[in-house]
């Protein structure tokens, strides 16, 4: 769970105050496992990976981290650039080994 300040307790006895609180930590757990994907996915399209992970590093995989997350401090925004994410594409079929098929006249 992501909840910063005064111990990560909700700071308000009215309800519609509590309840927008769980709703936008919904939204923001969401976008951050949403990014990790993203980035996950960018990691692991590189060959070098591909050689190194068994099935069972790829099982243990998972986006729910948040150690690059800066709870505290000044966070800088940049909306005039993007995050460099190549492979928030849409993924091709995988093969029974979990490796993406080679594209086919079919799927590509």
């Amino acid at each position: 769970m992501i909840a910063y300040g005064k111990g990560g307790e909700i700071a308000s006895n009215r309800r519609d105050e509590q309840e927008m609180f769980v709703l936008c930590l919904r939204i923001l757990q969401s976008a951050l496992v949403y990014v990790n994907t993203l980035m996950l996915q960018d990691v692991l399209c590189e060959p070098e990976w591909a050689d190194l992970l068994t099935l069972a590093d790829r099982r243990g995989l998972t986006p729910l981290f948040w150690s690059h997350v800066r709870p505290y401090g000044e966070v800088n925004l940049d909306m005039g650039s993007r995050l460099d994410l190549a492979a928030a594409t849409v993924p091709g079929p995988r093969a029974a080994d979990g490796r993406a098929a080679r594209p086919t006249v079919e799927n590509a």
